[in-house]
């Protein structure tokens, strides 16, 4: 069965959704190869890469949130409060330990 370039061509929403979801793969990869990496050039190296993997994968997430594509409700307060609590729980008893 042959395709149509209709069939093969991504949607703006689905492009955007692309590209985040490939931003966000190479700032996992990135973060591991800074840890892995041995030489403080290269690890140097690589942590300006990730950084400006993080500003296009937050410009891409914006892009995403202007167009009404990226759905991000804004944190309730109390979400924040007992967010914060069960952290702070979490770190008094690595603390402890």
């Amino acid at each position: 069965m042959k395709q149509s370039r209709q069939d093969v061509t991504l949607s703006e929403k689905d492009a955007l959704q692309d590209m985040l979801n490939a931003e966000k793969q190479l700032m996992s990869l990135y973060a591991i190869a800074v840890t892995e990496g041995s030489g403080k050039a290269f690890r140097k190296e690589l942590l300006g890469h990730y950084s400006s993997c993080a500003e296009d994968q937050f410009s891409v997430f914006e892009q995403m949130l202007a167009r009404g594509y990226y759905e991000a409700p804004p944190a309730e307060p109390q979400m924040i409060r007992e967010k914060k609590e069960c952290f702070s729980k979490v770190l008094k008893q690595i603390s402890a330990k």
